[in-house]
């Protein structure tokens, strides 16, 4: 018996009995629920909380990503959508079509993370037109939060439900 077979062996190479792709989910919508448009939502909170230089930091930060994102989005927004589109599509056609577990993970983390880049995008377009700045701008960013929850929530109410029927399908001896 080699190394490698009493390992796979030991460790579950599945993804949904994997713990290390939990902690992956975890720590994707632990930093999607923190950073938004860029920004770490602490920084939000001090900023509301004190005024002042905070406040000042902040509108830098977030004028600078929302007008990287409109660049993007102007010089290369098809491409981005087209590639995406693609990426979702290939994995949704081998993970549920085809079967293929890995595929079935990742489109269960990439699929609602399409959804926080379009939040993120309406956000920012919201934040450039409108132009917000102070009050208006850390309730804008608190709002978008809050979507980016309620579909982190979902995605993993709906990723969990289906990782356990594939567990119980397949069976906890492989």
């Amino acid at each position: 018996m080699d190394l490698f077979h009493t390992l796979t062996e030991l460790i579950d190479m599945r993804s949904f009995s994997n713990l290390w792709y939990w902690i992956a989910l975890a720590v994707v919508w632990s930093s999607a629920s923190h950073w938004i448009l860029g920004v770490p939502f602490d920084m939000v909170y001090r900023s509301r909380k004190q005024g002042g230089q905070p406040m000042d930091d902040l509108e830098a930060i977030v004028r600078v990503n929302v007008n990287r994102m409109m660049y993007i989005t102007e010089m290369s927004g098809h491409w981005v959508l087209g590639v995406s589109c693609f990426v979702l599509a290939m994995l949704g056609m081998l993970g549920f079509v085809y079967s293929v577990e890995f595929a079935q993970a990742v489109f269960l983390l990439a699929f609602p993370m399409a959804f926080v880049g379009l939040i993120n995008w309406a956000a920012a377009r919201r934040i450039n037109r409108d132009g917000l700045e102070g009050e208006a701008l850390a309730r804008q960013l608190s709002l978008t939060r809050l979507f980016v929850q309620l579909v982190g929530m979902l995605a993993i109410f709906v990723t969990a439900l289906w990782g356990m029927y594939q567990n119980l399908q397949i069976g906890f001896l492989g």
